[in-house]
């Protein structure tokens, strides 16, 4: 594990700490990737894998990675915000003796990050942007990374999903939490690949998630 700072660190330190990666890696060890997961895996395996690279932004215990090398992927990158994923991510590797092709790097926020972060073949956003303020600016400095292709999920931007992501910071600002969730317009999201010179493919359905692939054009 490679680690610096970022100045809003702390707010996802204690909303994804070391209980939520627990369940992760229980839930991943026991089932395998989940049907998002498996959907975003695959949609890079399409565009193959064999011998890429590919950058996770937030990939947490790192499932989506470990697929991906397990089908041939050179090597991957791992940028996380919270670093209680860390020790469930390095056992998951060593036990599928992959370690020696992944890095992984705490506390690097890619929209504002000085640390040189190495362009890659795929870039993979899971369950992010809607940890994010600025998803347009995510999204941008993802794309600035991405040499073939960029894969990232959000949630549906419906009524029903307002209210609750509204009831959760709620709930967040009374426990005095800094963490906050966002709806961000998926319009908006989609533009900032296509202005970075990528062609949107296609939005498919996950579950909750709507799982957007676009490639370079």
């Amino acid at each position: 594990m490679e680690q610096c700072c970022s100045p809003g660190q702390s707010r996802y330190d204690e909303a994804f700490d070391a209980r939520f990666a627990r369940q992760l890696d229980r839930r991943y060890r026991r089932k395998g990737l989940t049907g998002s997961e498996r959907r975003i895996a695959e949609r890079i395996e399409s565009e193959g894998v064999e011998g890429t690279s590919v950058l996770e932004v937030g990939g947490g215990i790192g499932a989506i990675q470990l697929e991906l090398l397990r089908h041939g992927a050179s090597s991957t990158t791992n940028l996380e915000m919270s670093g209680a994923y860390e020790s469930a991510a390095r056992a998951l590797l060593d036990e599928a003796g992959l370690s020696s092709r992944a890095r992984r790097l705490v506390g690097v926020d890619l929209a504002t990050a000085d640390l040189d972060v190495s362009v890659a073949d795929h870039v993979v956003l899971h369950r992010v942007v809607c940890c994010y303020p600025d998803a347009v600016a995510l999204l941008a400095a993802s794309a600035a990374h991405a040499r073939r292709t960029v894969v990232f999920s959000h949630p549906a931007r419906t009524w029903p999903r307002r209210a609750l992501v509204g009831a959760a910071n709620l709930m967040m600002r009374l426990r005095g939490k800094e963490y906050r969730g966002y709806l961000h317009r998926p319009d908006a999201m989609y533009d900032t690949l296509r202005s970075a010179g990528f062609a949107l493919d296609d939005v498919i359905r996950a579950g909750p998630w709507r799982i957007a692939a676009a490639h370079r054009a």
